[in-house]
C-alpha cells in the first residue's frame, strides 16, 4: 500500500495506545479518529487505485464506508467490503456519539469507551496485515500474534526488551513476561536475557517449579503458559501497575 498511508496508520495507532496505556481514557486522547480515516484511505486506495489526500477537508468517512458495502460481491474480499469498514464504524460512532457531557446516569464512560476503540484497532490492524502482507504467512501470522497479545501497562519495552515496572518476586516475573508474550513458546534463552541480573541465576529451577505447578509447560528448551497460569496471574493482578 502506498507508504504514506501505513506511516499514517502506524502512527495514529501507536499514538492511541500509548495514550489509552498511560491511562489518558480522554475521548479526544483514545478516538481513533486519524487511525480510522487512514485505514478507510486504505480500502478507497485498494478499491479505486487512488485515494483522498490526508489533507483534503472535504473527505467524508460515512460516504466511503457506504461505498465500500454497496460494491459487488466478490469483487473485493469480505473484510474490504464489510468488516473494516463497520469496524472503523464502530470507533466513529463511539467518538460522534457518546456526548458524556449529557449522559443522565451519571457515570463517566470514558474509560469503557476507550478499552472498546483500543481493541477494534488491535483488530483492524492485524486484519490489515492479514490482507496486505509482504512476507511469508508464517510471518504474518507472527506479526499478527504479537499485535493482538495481552496487555501489559507496567510493561515498557526498551530496545526491543520488555522491562516490568513494578518489583515481582523470581517466579512470578518470569510469569508476567510469558503472559506478555501470549500462547505461544518462547525461548527459555531469550526469557533469560529479559531477566534483571540478580535473577539469571538458577533460571531453570524456577521454570521447573512453575511446570510442576501447571503454570507453564516446556518442551523443546522453550516455554509456554497455560491456561492456569493465564488465569493466575489476572486473578493474583499481577499486571497491574502500583
Amino acid at each position: 500500500m502506498p507508504a504514506t498511508l501505513a506511516a499514517e496508520t502506524l502512527q495514529a495507532f501507536v499514538s492511541a495506545k500509548r495514550r489509552f496505556h498511560l491511562g489518558d481514557f480522554r475521548p479526544n486522547a483514545v478516538e481513533g479518529g486519524r487511525f480510522s480515516e487512514a485505514v478507510l484511505r486504505i480500502l478507497e486506495w485498494q478499491t479505486t487505485g487512488g485515494y483522498t489526500p490526508l489533507a483534503d477537508p472535504k473527505f467524508k468517512a460515512d460516504t466511503v464506508i457506504t461505498r465500500l458495502g454497496q460494491l459487488p460481491a466478490g469483487s473485493f474480499p469480505e473484510s474490504v467490503r464489510l468488516h473494516l469498514p463497520r469496524a472503523v464504524r464502530v470507533v466513529y460512532d463511539i467518538r460522534n456519539k457518546r456526548n458524556t457531557a449529557h449522559l443522565s446516569d451519571g457515570i463517566d464512560p470514558s474509560m469503557q469507551d476507550a478499552s472498546i476503540v483500543i481493541a477494534v484497532l488491535d483488530w483492524i490492524l492485524a486484519e490489515l496485515v492479514r490482507l496486505y502482507h509482504s512476507v511469508s504467512a508464517a510471518e504474518a501470522q507472527q506479526i499478527i500474534e504479537a499485535l493482538v497479545r495481552r496487555e501489559v501497562p507496567m510493561i515498557q519495552e526498551f530496545d526491543g526488551k520488555p522491562r516490568i515496572l513494578k518489583t515481582l518476586g523470581h517466579a512470578d516475573h518470569m510469569l508476567v513476561l510469558l503472559y506478555w508474550w501470549g500462547d505461544r513458546p518462547l525461548s527459555r534463552k531469550l526469557l533469560n536475557s529479559w531477566l534483571p541480573v540478580n535473577m539469571r541465576k538458577n533460571p531453570s529451577r524456577v521454570l521447573r517449579a512453575l511446570h510442576d505447578d501447571y503454570l507453564i509447560t516446556l518442551a523443546d528448551d522453550a516455554a509456554h503458559i497455560t491456561q492456569l497460569g493465564l488465569r493466575s496471574v489476572e486473578e493474583r493482578r499481577l499486571i497491574e501497575p502500583l
